[in-house]
């Protein structure tokens, strides 16, 4: 068969038209819409090579290109790969926003201030980018993404889900394998494959041209259509006439490595040491490597001695940096030598560094065999100062290293477990494993092992942890308490705590924490204790929150933190208002400070609360940030619960399909480990969808399973909380004996507490469930005590049927209207209809309800808009959403057609001022 002719532009480029036709369609339109692409595929098949395509392809069409490569090396630099992006343009960062210049600026190393919160960096990284691609457009290229010290990861990650409005391009490339956190995102995808037959053909005949038949149909089959592997290996066996079938099949990247060292047995031993000394460096500084080498040669370094290596491929020069070709080729040089002369290396250039730099001191380490007191202190000492700098795995990384030199076996452990303790804000199992692992054998105390537990669970609030959860914890609280740490221990209770809202360690642990919570030595309004309470026992500890809730929220004012956890306490208690109002106003002091792990949370007690008080045009689009985040702040369960109340609120606005579709993702994601918060809320959710739809008796069967203590959706707190639903779908199925007898248990609970919520749902489910005897004496006692739209329009609503079966038409007119009125005014479609259908069986006919405007923007949209229209500017609302001020442009010019308006001051005839 006939082979068309192929015109490469490289040889490692034969045979990728397609993956390149992909990168120039990008390229081309990016000054109208950006965006950012993982390119993945094995070690060696070409990653590198269309990033350098691309970036030439940009560099003709005058747009900017930079580049920041990942190095596997043990001595990296917090925000390191994130300074090679952005440095370039540090003239412009004074022209940020206060608060995003001086996070900035710490994360560079420009100030030496600690960096408030890496969120706020990579905010801050964006908003500059977007300055500097004012003028022209951007391409961003990460090579070795896997590679990237963790904070820049972290960086990379958040810009490359806000480039779209942006004529910025993020290229970034991972090898197949390697865990990082653009996986996670929803970045477009370009899978790297092997080359096609053809290809691989062309490409090794290009390479080798003289190659024997057989040697050449070898390692045809062998490469695989690994390009690398193709020029390689077509190097390393040139002259030869076969490949020996007998020799014992290794991974590719075995084989490269061997491949890489083979020709590094052919050049000058001075070449061969400047190289190992490139390979151990963490900078590529060509100076720094030359000096550093010159210190173990018998005549100093020069460029000359690095020109063997450049001409056999191995590296690259320019601009006073040396470059790998390939990352192989760094390991393999590491590897090949032996650990004794990698020792020596690294001793080296902690010498041509400067005293007292980390970058000494972490090359001092790599460099020692032997426990070594002092070096370890600095080692700690400098973790220290990479946490305040925001780089928690570069913490974690030299703490561990300082374990290892310590020489007491009671320092070891306490490194490890501080190494361990801030590896849970990594996100990153793999490593906590690997710390608790290390610190286990050395834990000789009960303390010390008890803090491991605790530490274990710290992902994912314990889900994860088959330990001996809260009970462990409770005796690890007493031990610390023993000894005087009372922030530690309230720390280690509260962890406690949140396991008894995730799953259900049964009353004895329950009231254990609370006995705990009264012993500790703070006051009875502090919101630790407080949330501790209202998470442990929900009911039994109501009237002691509820009475502490409004003092406690006037005293932390201004405290975004306490004003979250008070919040948060609020919506165990069932106090729907206060938790509403403290979530919200949490949220701006979090996010100022960028801490997106805990305005998740804040968001989704506001986004839970919002709903149960069906307040849907807030809630919608804090329901969706809040989902967002969690997920992208690697919070899998509180993002399922998120995901839950979005569920519920596209059930308020009769969005069927979307709301059982979104709740049977929830359950995906809390049904593995019984995550009963989740669960719960997608039973709400596939209940009120359910009865919307007029199924009935499928709403009343998912309402149910909430009160089933043997069943993974019950929660106790969260349960008190659907008792209308409960009711409501019970009457309306016919089948009121199950939800009779809950009722029976609510009114107990009622006893205990004074929850507002509970005894709303307690009036209505009296009032539905009475005789007639009674039921109207109920039902204006309910409408008395019910001062929440939602609730009231549901009583309403309730009354008018009940007064109609009565055969008092004219009164049940009065509380129909009413409630469809509320219905409407709400957005609850469902409910609007059914209040519609009432009063058509009295005689009534309702004018159609017109459909919203504002339901036809998308929850973001409907953020942003509100935002615009209380007068925040672009820049503000984009600080607010961590989103660049033009992405927030770009979002109101599809909103304006979407109102039918035109300007920003027409806003406000949509979205009046509230309050």
């Amino acid at each position: 068969m006939e082979v068309p002719a192929m015109r490469p532009t490289a040889d490692a480029l034969f045979g990728r038209e397609n993956e390149m036709a992909f990168l120039h369609d990008r390229i081309d339109v990016l000054s109208r819409q950006g965006g950012a692409v993982l390119v993945h595929g094995e070690p060696g098949i070409g990653k590198t090579a269309l990033l350098e395509e691309a970036a030439r392809h940009t560099a003709l069409r005058r747009s900017r290109v930079l580049t920041t490569v990942g190095v596997e090396s043990e001595t990296l630099l917090p925000f390191s790969g994130l300074h090679q992006l952005v440095f370039p343009f540090r003239a412009l960062i004074d022209d940020l926003p206060d608060t995003e210049r001086d996070a900035l600026r710490a994360a560079l190393g420009i100030t030496d201030a600690p960096v408030p919160d890496l969120y706020l960096v990579a905010l801050a990284s964006l908003n500059l980018l977007a300055r500097a691609a004012a003028g022209a457009p951007l391409l961003l290229v990460v090579d070795d993404v896997h590679w990237l010290d963790g904070a820049s990861a972290e960086v990379i990650s958040f810009l490359s889900r806000r480039l779209e409005s942006e004529p910025i391009l993020l290229l970034a490339a991972l090898r197949d394998g390697y865990p990082t956190r653009l996986t996670r995102t929803d970045v477009a995808d370009l899978a790297v494959g092997p080359l096609s037959a053809e290809a691989s053909a062309l490409l090794l005949d290009r390479r080798a041209p003289g190659l024997a038949r057989v040697a050449r149909q070898q390692l045809l089959k062998e490469a695989a259509g690994n390009p690398l592997a193709l020029t390689e290996l077509a190097t390393d066996t040139s002259g030869r006439e076969t490949i020996s079938p007998d020799a014992p099949w290794t991974p590719m990247s075995r084989r490269l490595q061997d491949a890489f060292t083979a020709r590094l047995r052919t050049l000058p031993d001075a070449t061969r040491h400047i190289l190992l000394t490139a390979a151990c460096d963490d900078s590529p500084s060509l100076t720094e490597i030359l000096r550093v080498a010159s210190l173990d040669l018998a005549a100093p370094a020069t460029a000359a001695d690095l020109a063997p290596a450049v001409s056999a491929r191995l590296t690259e020069v320019s601009d006073d940096a040396v470059r790998f070709r390939h990352p192989l080729m760094r390991s393999a040089i590491r590897q090949a030598a032996p650990a004794a002369r990698r020792r020596q290396v690294h001793a080296a250039l902690a010498r041509c560094l400067p005293a007292g730099s980390d970058r000494r001191t972490w090359h001092e380490a790599a460099a020692t065999v032997q426990a070594d007191a002092r070096l370890a202190d600095r080692l700690e000492a400098a973790a220290d100062r990479a946490h305040r700098r925001g780089g928690a795995a570069d913490s974690v990384f030299a703490l561990e290293q300082a374990a290892r030199l310590s020489s007491e076996p009671g320092r070891r452990v306490e490194r490890l477990l501080k190494a361990a303790d801030q590896a849970v804000d990594t996100g990153q199992q793999h490593l906590l494993t690997r710390l608790l692992d290390a610190a286990t054998p050395w834990a000789t105390t009960p303390q010390q092992r008890a803090r491991i537990q605790w530490i274990k669970g710290g992902l994912e609030d314990g889900m994860r942890d088959a330990s001996e959860g809260t009970a462990l914890l409770t005796r690890l609280v007493r031990t610390v308490m023993a000894e005087g740490d009372h922030d530690l221990a309230v720390r280690i209770l509260w962890s406690a705590a949140l396991r008894c809202f995730w799953s259900e360690p049964g009353d004895a642990a329950r009231r254990d924490i609370v006995a705990l919570a009264d012993a500790l030595p703070f006051p009875d309004d502090d919101p630790r204790i407080l949330a501790i309470l209202a998470y442990a026992q929900p009911v039994t500890s109501g009237r002691r929150v509820l009475t502490q809730l409004r003092r406690a929220a006037g005293r932390t004012a201004g405290d975004a933190q306490a004003d979250r956890l008070v919040g948060s306490a609020a919506v165990l208690v069932g106090d729907f208002e206060l938790a509403a109002e403290l979530s919200e106003v949490s949220v701006p002091g979090l996010r100022a400070h960028g801490r997106l792990g805990l305005l998740a949370r804040a968001l989704g007690a506001q986004a839970w609360s919002g709903a149960q008080l069906a307040r849907l045009d807030s809630t919608i689009p804090v329901a969706e940030e809040a989902s967002r985040l969690a997920r992208e702040t690697g919070q899998t369960f509180l993002h399922g619960i998120n995901v839950a109340t979005e569920a519920r609120t596209a059930a308020l606005q009769g969005r069927y399909d979307s709301a059982m579709e979104l709740a049977a993702r929830a359950e995906r994601i809390g049904l593995p480990v019984a995550a009963r918060p989740v669960l719960a809320t997608a039973q709400i959710a596939r209940g009120v969808a359910a009865m919307g739809a007029g199924r009935y008796d499928e709403a009343h069967a998912h309402l149910l399973r909430m009160h089933d203590p043997a069943d993974p959706a019950h929660q106790p707190a969260l349960r008190c909380y659907a008792l209308i639903e409960l009711v409501d779908a019970a009457v309306h199925s016919g089948d009121t004996r199950r939800a009779r007898s809950v009722i029976e248990e609510m009114e107990a609970a009622a006893r205990r507490t004074p929850s507002p919520a509970l005894h709303s749902g307690l009036r209505y489910a009296r009032a539905v469930l009475a005789d007639d005897t009674e039921a109207e004496e109920l039902f204006a006692g309910a409408l008395d005590g019910c001062g929440r739209p939602f609730d009231r329009a549901r009583v309403q609503l309730a009354y008018g049927q009940w007064l109609r079966r009565q055969r008092r038409v004219t009164d049940a007119r009065t509380h129909l209207r009413a409630a469809r009125d509320a219905f409407d005014a709400l957005g609850t479609v469902p409910w609007s209809e059914r209040a519609r259908r009432e009063l058509l069986a009295s005689g009534e006919t309702s004018r159609r309800r017109e459909p919203d405007a504002r339901d036809r923007l998308t929850p973001q949209e409907l953020q942003i808009a509100r935002m615009a229209a209380e007068g925040l500017t672009n820049r503000e609302i984009g600080q607010r959403l961590y989103l660049s001020h033009r992405t927030v442009s770009t979002h109101l010019h599809r909103v304006f057609p979407k109102l039918g308006i035109t300007s920003r001051a027409e806003l406000t005839s949509v979205f009046p001022p509230t309050g």
